[in-house]
């Protein structure tokens, strides 16, 4: 990809973006033009919002970890599910678009879900690169819906990881 093409694309997911910004909850804008003349489908669309919000919410993680690291007190699981919200209370267009596209996905799409989720279980330190990748998929599924849908609370920093999650599972709804 060239430089034009790149300025063409990044042009095309602002467009998209702000569209979504003005009609939330309208769902990924092929209609525009401008990403009409970029993006060949949805999936395509979807796709490159889903490396879009991956980056943010990496830069986003990585910021909170050196913080753990510096911290006596500080929980990794707490600072990665903090850093989660953060990226999406500051992307509320990318991540209504996201979750839109989420139940239509294609394969491709599911795939990068599934790397997201994996990355996220691995930086909140509840799984090991040598565990199998569907259980880390799992794990990261099942951290981000307790993330997504608990309100930010503080938990008791006298327990481990894995067994804070399970106190979220059972506490939930």
């Amino acid at each position: 990809m060239g430089w034009a093409n790149y300025y063409q694309r990044r042009d095309a997911i602002d467009q998209a973006l702000t569209h979504a910004e003005q009609h939330p909850g309208a769902g990924l804008p092929m209609h525009e033009e401008g990403v009409r003349a970029v993006f060949a489908d949805r999936e395509s669309l979807a796709l490159a919002l889903q490396y879009k919000w991956s980056q943010i919410l990496m830069g986003h993680i990585a910021a909170a970890l050196v913080d753990v690291e510096s911290l006596v007190d500080a929980d990794q699981v707490e600072a990665v599910a903090a850093a989660w919200r953060t990226a999406a209370r500051r992307q509320p267009a990318l991540r209504d678009l996201l979750d839109g596209h989420t139940a239509e996905a294609g394969a491709e799409f599911r795939r990068a879900l599934r790397a997201e989720q994996r990355m996220v279980a691995f930086a909140a330190g509840l799984a090991e690169p040598g565990e199998p990748a569907d259980e880390t998929a799992r794990i990261g599924a099942a951290f981000l819906g307790l993330v997504r849908g608990a309100p930010h609370q503080r938990v008791n920093r006298r327990t481990n990881p894995m067994e804070q999650l399970f106190r979220r599972l059972v506490a939930s709804p």
